[in-house]
């Protein structure tokens, strides 16, 4: 039975307890205790919670709470005052009817002290109740902002995942193309690859990020297409620490990185290039640097497109300001872009 109680109930029930606890208090100590007090002290914990759950009641039923304080302060004035005028007239009744006092000037002055005392008990219960429900409103208020947060942040990386895959899948068909008729063999092994992208990419679409070794099984096999289109002009190394291939990074974000050096990179060059990717812990961060050959220009397509742009985005959405990313020339003919995240 008591499991079943609200907290409101429980509230109502010590709260009143205690209220009839500090009259016996007060009794035991200073006034001679008779029999009577105690079904006077029950009746007026019982009245007391009967009373203010009646008060209780009109506060929801005309949506005080939802109302500004200073346009109902006078209605709370009010009902405070109502609420004590029944509750010691009620109670100053039980008190003469067991008490078997004089009705009139003990009555009357007995009826003011009650009056008095209770106006400040119930008062306190409103500051109280109020209290609380406004708490749990500035509470349920900051959950459902989270929640709202939470939500944007998962539909602004959806939106992004879905302008970058169709990125990389176009340049895969085309270079699979070239070889139907050159090379039906290699044309199927780059299917292969192609299928293995495309599976690790709609996985990588359920999370927010996924492990490094992941991330790199789809970076190999689309080096692996690009080799078909640049063959002995496209060259690549590996300097990945292996401690650092179950760390977490944004799905497709060393991809499209990867892609950007072969696009504004590799591909501008006669003779084609490096590229050398990176993946080491430094000073409690994770650190991805990606190295090609070639010439960053600020402020022109190869420094603000969509790969670049998307990259900042997305790890800004999953860590904020304790993440960075930075591209700039490290020589006359050596492109670095670098991602720094934090160790989560």
């Amino acid at each position: 039975m008591f499991k079943r109680l609200s907290k409101y109930w429980w509230c109502q029930i010590l709260g009143w307890g205690a209220c009839s606890f500090l009259y016996f208090f007060y009794g035991f100590f200073f006034v001679k205790l008779d029999w009577w007090m105690f079904p006077y002290l029950l009746a007026t914990a019982g009245l007391g919670i009967l009373i203010t759950h009646a008060f209780r009641a009109v506060i929801v039923k005309y949506k005080w709470i939802e109302k500004p304080f200073e346009s109902v302060a006078i209605y709370f004035f009010f009902g405070i005052a109502v609420c004590a005028t029944i509750d010691s007239f009620i109670l100053n009744c039980i008190w003469y009817a067991l008490n078997v006092g004089h009705w009139d000037e003990a009555f009357r002055s007995n009826w003011l002290q009650t009056f008095l005392q209770h106006s400040v008990f119930i008062s306190l219960w409103a500051v109280i109740y109020f209290l609380w429900h406004y708490v749990e409103e500035s509470r349920n208020s900051q959950l459902g902002q989270l929640k709202l947060e939470a939500t944007v942040r998962t539909l602004e990386l959806k939106t992004i995942k879905s302008q970058l895959n169709p990125h990389f899948i176009f340049n895969a068909l085309n270079s699979i193309r070239a070889l139907v008729d050159e090379n039906p063999r290699r044309a199927r092994t780059a299917i292969t690859e192609l299928s293995n992208i495309l599976r690790n990419s709609m996985q990588a679409d359920k999370a927010e990020t996924v492990s490094l070794e992941n991330e790199l099984s789809i970076v190999k096999d689309y080096l692996a297409l690009e080799n078909i289109r640049f063959e002995e002009r496209l060259k690549v190394q590996y300097d990945i620490d292996p401690e650092t291939l179950e760390l977490p990074v944004p799905p497709l974000m060393l991809q499209t990185l990867v892609e950007n050096a072969i696009k504004h990179g590799i591909s501008r060059e006669v003779n084609g290039g490096l590229i050398l990717i990176g993946s080491h812990v430094h000073d409690m961060c994770h650190e991805i640097t990606i190295r090609n050959t070639g010439k960053f220009i600020e402020n022109q397509q190869n420094g603000g497109g969509f790969g670049l742009a998307s990259t900042r985005q997305r790890l800004g959405i999953l860590f904020g300001k304790r993440a960075s990313f930075d591209i700039k020339n490290i020589d006359h003919a050596t492109v670095e872009a670098k991602v720094l995240m934090p160790l989560l």
